[in-house]
């Protein structure tokens, strides 16, 4: 039976500092918690540092996507979404854009505040209360910081990788074996299941926000039950692009549903006008 290999030396000596920035790492990590719902958030990114990178991605969409120049979508998504924004009281560099596609059923936001919203969605919207429980969903991740908890995963994971070297002396099978446990391991038991909270967190704020825009929430469940029957429709086929990396339909419906009465609590009363778009906003 071979002996049991330890460590060499000088990775032992290195220990100290390694431990020292993972202990760092998990003091940083309690310093932020999600609005409305409390959560404790796993944050290393500033908010400079993601909204700089957010401005960076969506240069590269407005280059490559075909941006709408149809005045009454871009009017009604600028407009939806202006108030959502108010509602949201976060200061952002809010920007919404409309992609010109009719195939593709999707939306999605961008650290800083730029949201992206696709004519083969605003299709299946037919109301501007549904299509409000889609741009609040995306505000919603904005102002959770969910874009900044994705990197900053990604950066304790360089964080747990570098440890590893350090400990094995860059040996090939210890490092192999650390690849593989925390590829696998955080791919399925960490990032997937994280990435549905950050879905249902986004739903649950996104309704809230909607409310106090004077929209009303119920209209996501017109939306998303629209999105299931298409889904049903397609006989096995690849389902929409904003069903794919979203939690079951089934299971958000109920979600949502559960939800509705925290957000309507928030409805405006009648006669209050909706908040403004702030100033600045694109």
């Amino acid at each position: 039976m071979p002996a049991h290999r330890f460590p060499p030396a000088r990775s032992l000596r290195a220990l100290p500092t390694a431990l020292a920035v993972l202990a760092l790492v998990a003091a940083l990590a309690a310093c932020a918690t999600a609005p409305y719902t409390g959560r404790s958030q796993f944050i290393l990114v500033s908010a400079g540092q993601e909204a700089r990178l957010g401005a960076e991605a969506a240069k590269e969409v407005l280059a490559k996507e075909k941006i709408s120049t149809d005045k009454a979508k871009i009017e009604r998504v600028r407009r939806i979404g202006g108030r959502i924004a108010a509602a949201s009281q976060a200061e952002q560099a809010w920007e919404f854009h409309v992609v010109e596609n009719d195939e593709i059923v999707n939306a999605f936001a961008l650290p800083g505040g730029k949201v992206f919203v696709y004519t083969g969605l605003m299709r299946l919207a037919r109301s501007d209360d549904e299509l409000a429980a889609v741009v609040g969903h995306e505000v919603a991740h904005v102002t959770l910081r969910h874009g900044a908890e994705r990197m900053s995963q990604s950066l304790a994971l360089g964080l747990g990788e570098q440890l590893a070297l350090t400990l094995y002396g860059g040996s090939s099978a210890g490092a192999q074996a650390f690849k593989v446990a925390y590829g696998i391991g955080a791919n399925v038991g960490v990032l997937l299941p994280y990435s549905r909270t950050h879905e249902y967190e986004a739903d649950r704020v996104g309704l809230v926000y909607m409310a106090k825009a004077g929209y009303e929430p119920g209209a996501a469940l017109d939306f998303w039950g629209r999105m299931l029957a298409q889904s049903q429709a397609s006989g096995g086929k690849r389902p929409p692009e904003f069903l794919s990396t979203h939690p079951a339909t089934e299971k958000r419906m109920e979600a949502i549903r559960a939800m509705l009465p925290e957000a309507r609590a928030h409805l405006p009363a009648k006669g209050r006008p909706a908040p403004a778009a702030p100033a600045g906003t694109l």
